[in-house]
């Protein structure tokens, strides 16, 4: 994942870094994003706000560093088995995480004001939480297609996440399981894929 620009300073306290990240967490699940303010963040960190300030310049700087953290966790999928099943565990991660995660609450949050706040849309281009998992799935699985078409890795990103990724921001909910297993032979089909250019 590609490392969110700080100023230089003194050395964060590890448990002050971790308090600050939970309370943005918690504010945002309790009073939303609009709410959300680096003054409330730094309260109920229980740090000054120069201290909050000192390591990132905005509330969407500190969602993004939470969420991503988690993300690095929850939607890594089990080392062995068939591309299938990790194809599988992965969908059904990211609908975890994205409909029943603080974090995933954070990168939601997050995805609807890049839609309009341009320094927010360049943070989260900038460390692509969702596209980092996503390419590490698709690295593990690459060439176990037979014959399949040779996509960039955003164009197989984009296939493999944006199902899900629909889902639950147009109608708030995951896929079930079967969906699940439904999407992840439907994205290792090679038939069900076409190269621009190839129609």
């Amino acid at each position: 994942m590609s490392a969110t620009p700080r100023p230089q300073g003194r050395p964060r306290s590890e448990d002050a870094r971790r308090a600050i990240l939970h309370a943005a967490d918690d504010l945002l699940v309790a009073e939303g994003y609009a709410a959300l303010t680096m003054k409330g963040i730094a309260e109920k960190a229980g740090v000054g706000r120069q201290t909050v300030y000192r390591w990132w310049s905005s509330k969407a700087e500190i969602l993004l560093e939470a969420s991503a953290a988690d993300a690095a966790r929850e939607l890594t999928v089990a080392a062995a088995g068939p591309p299938e099943a990790v194809v599988t565990e992965f969908l059904a991660a990211l609908g975890a995480f994205l409909t029943a995660s603080d974090a995933g609450l954070a990168y939601r949050a997050l995805l609807g004001e890049a839609q309009h706040d341009p320094q927010v849309a360049e943070l989260m281009r900038g460390q692509d939480v969702l596209g980092d998992a996503a390419r590490a799935v698709i690295r593990r699985i690459r060439g176990a297609g037979p014959g399949e078409p040779e996509l960039s890795d955003d164009a197989l990103v984009a296939e493999l996440v944006g199902p899900t990724l629909f889902r639950v921001l147009a109608g708030g909910t995951a896929p079930a399981a079967a969906d699940h297993r439904a999407l992840a032979r439907r994205f290792l089909r090679p038939t069900s894929r076409t190269v621009p250019g190839d129609d």
